[in-house]
């Protein structure tokens, strides 16, 4: 994988043409027009792949998550989409080295799939928006089993023994009253809930609490049929941080 004849023949042989630039004795650095946000070019390297003569290693050298560590900490939640990412693309991780064994006769597509894949990883957008989602059941739960410990909430919970399928997020008990919680980030979600509610109205008496990742996002007949069946909404996550104490000390009166 040292023979520059042969890295030049394999990329003169696609429709695109790439340059390419031996940074060090086997290692090829592609010069291609697909950039960051920022302009700066995707850093893609070519060597020798480990599965022999019909492959060639598509890698980055560790560069792409050391610019992402520019910008982001790595936490847990964080960690678990960029797996996924990796794994939706066919990339694997070398301890920091984001790497594709392309076959020779997919490298154009290889490319092509590893240069969106970086550019995924570095989109600062990307994990805001994907971090949110990653984290809205974790922030619900840690609010609730911390500033509302003091009403002693349990979680998934099946209130009809006969029907376990029909389950609450959370459930709290106070001054005799019961309050079934549930969050509610996506308009399966919603579904699930609106049944949920309508089957245990035919067997109990309860006030439900429906947190929102972001009302505004529903479905229109999803909003439609969770808000004529549950007693109360909050919007945001944040609606439920500010007045949950306070509901359900006024409902439980």
């Amino acid at each position: 994988m040292d023979n520059k004849n042969r890295i030049r023949e394999l990329l003169g042989s696609m429709a695109v043409k790439f340059d390419f630039y031996e940074r060090q004795p086997g290692k090829y650095q592609l010069i291609l027009p697909i950039l960051h946000e920022d302009s700066d070019m995707v850093d893609i390297y070519l060597v020798e792949s480990p599965r022999g003569e019909g492959y060639i290693r598509l890698c980055d050298f560790g560069l792409t998550l050391m610019r992402l560590s520019y910008t982001l900490d790595m936490t847990e939640t964080r960690q678990r989409i960029l797996d996924s990412v990796l794994i939706n693309n066919d990339v694997q991780n070398d301890t920091g080295n984001l790497y594709l064994d392309a076959p020779i006769a997919m490298l154009y597509e290889s490319i092509l799939q590893f240069a969106g894949c970086i550019q995924k990883v570095c989109n600062i957008r990307y994990w805001h928006r994907e971090s949110i989602r990653g984290t809205f059941y974790d922030d619900l739960e840690q609010y609730i089993t911390t500033e509302l410990k003091g009403f002693n909430p349990i979680p998934k919970q099946s209130p009809i023994s006969t029907y376990p399928i029909i389950s609450v997020d959370w459930y709290i008990k106070h001054n005799k009253r019961k309050f079934y919680l549930f969050g509610v980030p996506s308009n399966d979600k919603a579904k699930v809930v609106t049944i949920a509610i309508l089957e245990l109205k035919k067997k109990m008496s309860f006030i439900s609490m429906v947190i929102y990742e972001n009302m505004e996002e529903l479905g229109r007949k999803e909003r439609l049929y969770i808000t004529k069946n549950a007693d109360k909404h909050y919007p945001v996550l944040s609606d439920f941080q500010e007045k949950a104490t306070d509901d359900i000390n006024r409902l439980a009166a």
